[in-house]
């Protein structure tokens, strides 16, 4: 959920007893200082944060510019330039600094994304103290952040909104549903598994439980919420999504991931080849982004959701803890907005 979580949300999660996470991927370290300080001043209850694992992409100049040669029409449609093919500014992965920032701050819970960092850099978040744990969204996956070292699994079904975590496989089709992930994970791996994907109400939650799980994680849930930085436009899309107007989409980052499918998905196809890898794919398409919400429209943004997000609900983050935790068994807690 990054760009959406802000440290109020994380406080009101953390009070309610849930995990409040936020994710440090995009953050400087003067950054993270100042959102984790705010977060520590609201809250002394464990909180998580969350970085990516990606690979960082080659540039290819050639792939650019035949994705600008898909975009230019829209760009000619809004009264834009089109921008020369040049290296984009890259999504940091997980790397030294990032290890620095979790040994000086010392969040309890760290999790990752798309994997997990270099056996070195993961033995350093360990000897902190914090837990580890990262997504999978295959058995196989599962077993392979268990044997690297993770204290816990999160089972990310397709359902889920967002980027799919998946690391070992690139292949979309073969992606698995919460209901059936998340039982096989449990048997597959002896560390305790976080539900991922379509969970957003206390029915989801008890149907997580039921099949095993030791925790859920909420995402989409949280984006209608009082704190969430979740714009006008964005809230008036959520508020009218139904179940089946998410897709799997690569082309606003390059990456498979979950989003509301307006006109650019629907007229692009939401797999289209020709989008660079992951994030290069980004800079491209958010000046017609920008573009078009200025103009009051969110048909070139990525509404990032899962399926269940017509579940969510408006009002304060620690209500809509309580109020998804009411669906676990009596002795047991909910775990963590994503």
């Amino acid at each position: 959920m990054l760009g959406f979580v802000t440290p109020a949300m994380v406080i009101g999660v953390a009070e309610a007893g849930g995990l409040g996470s936020f994710s440090l991927v995009a953050s400087s370290p003067e950054e993270a200082r100042a959102t984790f300080a705010e977060i520590r001043r609201g809250t002394s209850r464990p909180v998580n944060v969350n970085f990516f694992c990606h690979q960082p992409p080659e540039m290819n100049a050639a792939g650019v510019a035949a994705w600008m040669s898909r975009l230019e029409p829209y760009y000619a449609e809004l009264g834009l330039d089109c921008p020369e093919p040049r290296p984009m500014p890259p999504i940091p992965a997980f790397g030294d600094i990032q290890c620095g920032l979790v040994e000086e701050l010392k969040p309890e819970v760290v999790s990752f994304h798309f994997g997990l960092p270099a056996p070195d850099l993961l033995d350093r978040v360990r000897r902190t103290g914090a837990k580890v744990m990262s997504s999978a969204t295959t058995v196989e996956e599962a077993m392979w952040l268990e044997e690297s070292g993770c204290d816990a699994v999160i089972a990310q079904g397709v359902e889920a909104g967002g980027h799919r975590g998946m690391f070992l496989h690139t292949d979309i089709d073969t992606q698995v549903g919460t209901m059936a992930l998340v039982p096989q994970v449990v048997d597959a791996v002896k560390v305790p598994v976080i539900a991922a994907g379509g969970i957003s109400d206390p029915r989801g939650v008890a149907a997580a439980f039921a099949l095993g799980a030791s925790g859920v994680q909420a995402g989409s849930a949280y984006l209608l919420c009082d704190e969430a930085n979740t714009s006008s436009l964005y809230r008036t899309a959520l508020q009218r999504v139904c179940d089946h107007q998410t897709a799997i989409t690569r082309i606003f980052t390059g990456r498979p991931a979950r989003a509301i499918a307006n006109r650019l998905v629907r007229e692009l196809g939401p797999m289209e080849n020709d989008a660079p890898c992951f994030p290069l794919a980004a800079g491209l398409v958010s000046p017609l982004r920008a573009a078009s919400e200025a103009l009051g429209a969110s048909e070139f943004s990525p509404l990032w959701c899962g399926q269940a997000a017509s579940l969510a609900r408006e009002g304060p983050a620690a209500k809509l803890t309580a109020w998804l935790a009411s669906g676990c068994p009596s002795n047991r807690g909910a775990a963590t907005n994503a």
